[in-house]
């Protein structure tokens, strides 16, 4: 009777340790989506400085050629 009740104690513990790590990915993988989410935001945001200033360049440089 005691094997049985320590199989089934274990195997529960098992399960909780699993259950503590599924919610520990969980939760980095909630923070590394936010920061990827940030960093093409910051991208796209820099994309868009870039084509502003190529822009410029280029008006500029018409102003400036003969």
């Amino acid at each position: 009777m005691l094997w049985p009740m320590i199989a089934i104690a274990l195997g529960f513990l098992g399960l909780a340790v699993l259950a503590v790590l599924a919610v520990r990915v969980f939760v980095e993988v909630r923070r590394l989506s936010g920061q990827v989410a940030d960093a093409g935001r910051r991208i796209a945001d820099a994309s868009g400085d870039l084509e502003r200033a190529a822009s410029d360049l280029a008006r500029a440089g018409r102003v400036v050629r003969p």
